[in-house]
């Protein structure tokens, strides 16, 4: 679970990504987080509870 997160964080999610990256960087803050995937770019939008429960650790401040 983490905590300490700003914008362009990279962090490391429990479960990868269809393209198989795991690495997710946060682009917009707020009651939802909006994430991109590191390895094809993709946009996913997901409520900060879940974000928290599913995030592993923080790769990159």
């Amino acid at each position: 679970m983490v905590e300490n997160f700003d914008l362009g964080t990279i962090v490391e999610m429990k479960k990868q990504h269809p393209c198989g990256s795991k690495d997710f960087e946060v682009i917009r803050l707020g009651a939802d987080i909006k994430i991109k995937c590191v390895g094809c770019g993709r946009i996913i939008m997901i409520p900060r509870s879940k974000f928290q429960k599913d995030a592993k650790k923080v790769v990159k401040e």
